[in-house]
């Protein structure tokens, strides 16, 4: 059971990847390219740790929140960038 909600949230992740992108794309905001980007990374995030799952029982693999501090800090480096000032776009 915990693989098939890891895998709806893993899907969830990479269609608000796809609505990320398609945003960016429109408005050319790079905002919407760091979210577009963080989501893709928690994505296969997710894809991993059901791996993980499925071959053992230990969550003990670190590159779990090596991921997630990478996706985390792709959404605040974008935020960062859009209010840091001085060239406005979008």
């Amino acid at each position: 059971m915990d693989e098939i909600l890891i895998g709806a949230i893993a899907m969830g992740s990479f269609i608000a990847a796809l609505f990320f992108l398609r945003f960016w794309k429109s408005t050319g905001d790079r905002l919407f390219m760091y979210f577009a980007l963080a989501f893709i990374v928690e994505g296969a995030n997710r894809l991993l740790l059901g791996g993980i799952l499925r071959m053992s029982a230990t969550t003990e693999n670190y590159s779990i929140y090596v991921l997630r501090l990478v996706s985390y800090t792709l959404i605040l480096a974008g935020i960062w960038l859009k209010n840091r000032g001085g060239k406005k776009r979008g």
